[in-house]
């Protein structure tokens, strides 16, 4: 929704690549501003602090390789294979030994994994199949890329971590998607975008490609939503006749299948959804008689039920504007009060909300749309910018939160025409 001391491989610099095996499709990105990025790149947007996972480091872990000499002859027959081996199969990682190779790859950026799967089929089925990403996320390892859109069919990626735009395909052409609000989430390895209907798109970023998915068992839009790993939560909301939902449902990104869950005590739309010390929270919302919902919903995964907490989000904007602009960082709950532009965290002991400080000053926003407040690793994002008469900016802040007001850090910057539509995250 639019306002959501192991070995390892040296990670360098590489040719990108779809210049190393065009033929994979899901290595085409095209890197926005017509070059490859370079260190020196990175550094001008520099977001140094995003949490990789496995706990918190400031930047994608520094190459420490010390495999011992006992191991020379393997390590020599692996580079000798990787030659020889290049797209007929010949297996670097039985040379290697299957699990160094896993614990090395994990530890490497997500965006070297075109250059490792063009090693040979070996490598390109463990990183297509979607298995390393599995084993990131069983690891604790994960990089977090902001995906977002400000043009219909359209979206983009920002990679923090090499301080790069990257262009994401463009969706199908269909009539649902041109002429209506949409709905965003990522999950594992995908990106669900939502119509007013019945139709699901699914970019996957395995083969960099959209396809149609299965929608969920009671459509709906204006829903609360969040994700873990790779299941996501939704929940409330409206069907397409504008009845408001109840209902909740959860998706496995894996089998690419929703199941229901209990329906929340209260029916909602235009809630919030975020997951929070291992359960998913629905805050705020309007319910059938035009009325603004102040109590919040908890659900238990372990239990399987729902607990209400009155007045959660009290004091977080009205029924006139965007739902409530909320993100949960290291399991602390955060939210961004477009009226006033202060950033606000949430009291849980107290159940009430501290203002701490302001959004960055430089955003324009129509009572919330167009603002996106996001989570990013151990970071929170602002993605909004400035708007003249002859166009606009889309600018990304970040800040990682603490006791301090909030000092907000533009990491980067790009001209566009029209607001933030759709903004998520994806970890993985």
């Amino acid at each position: 929704m639019m306002l959501e001391g192991k070995s390892c491989l040296v990670s360098r610099s590489l040719p990108s690549s779809c210049e190393l095996e065009s033929e994979w499709a899901y290595l085409t990105h095209e890197v926005l501003n017509g070059k490859r990025p370079t260190p020196e790149d990175a550094e001008v947007e520099d977001m140094d602090g995003v949490d990789c996972g496995g706990g918190k480091r400031s930047k994608p872990p520094s190459p420490q390789p010390h495999i011992s000499e006992g191991h020379g002859g393997s390590s020599r027959r692996a580079s000798s294979g990787g030659g020889e081996g290049h797209g007929n199969g010949s297996s670097l990682i039985g040379a290697i030994g299957r699990d160094l190779t896993i614990n090395c790859l994990l530890r490497l950026s997500r965006s070297d994994y075109g250059s490792v799967a063009s090693l040979n089929k070996d490598f390109r089925a463990l990183v297509h199949s979607g298995e390393i990403y599995r084993l990131r996320r069983q690891n604790g390892v994960a990089e977090h890329w902001v995906y977002f859109s400000c043009n219909v069919l359209e979206w983009d990626a920002y990679d923090p971590y090499r301080g790069r735009w990257i262009r994401v395909p463009k969706m199908p052409p269909d009539e649902c998607f041109m002429c209506s609000d949409k709905e965003s989430l990522a999950v594992g390895t995908e990106l669900l975008v939502f119509a007013m209907t019945h139709i699901v798109f699914r970019y996957s970023i395995l083969t960099n490609s959209w396809t149609r998915a299965d929608p969920m068992i009671s459509p709906r839009c204006l829903f609360g939503s969040t994700s873990v790993g790779a299941k996501a939560y939704v929940a409330g909301g409206t069907d397409s006749s504008g009845r408001i939902l109840s209902s909740a449902e959860m998706y496995d990104s894996e089998t690419h299948s929703w199941t229901l869950l209990p329906s929340m005590n209260r029916a909602r739309k235009m809630c919030s959804g975020v997951f929070m010390d291992g359960k998913f929270y629905v805050i705020g919302g309007v319910a059938s008689n035009n009325k603004v919902l102040t109590c919040g919903e908890e659900y238990d995964l372990k239990r399987g039920s729902w607990r209400v907490i009155e007045n959660m989000s009290e004091d977080l904007n009205g029924v006139t504007g965007a739902p409530p602009l909320i993100a949960v960082v290291n399991n602390e709950l955060y939210a961004a009060d477009y009226s006033e532009k202060d950033v606000k965290k949430y009291d849980k002991q107290n159940n009430k909300w501290i203002t701490l400080g302001k959004l960055p000053e430089r955003f324009v926003s129509m009572n919330g749309w167009g603002l996106a407040f996001r989570a990013c690793g151990d970071r929170l994002i602002v993605i909004g910018g400035p708007r003249t008469s002859i166009g606009g900016t889309i600018e990304l802040n970040s800040w990682t939160p603490d006791e301090r007001p909030p000092v907000w850090n533009l990491v980067a910057r790009r001209p566009s025409g029209n607001f933030v539509y759709n903004c998520a995250v994806m970890g993985c």
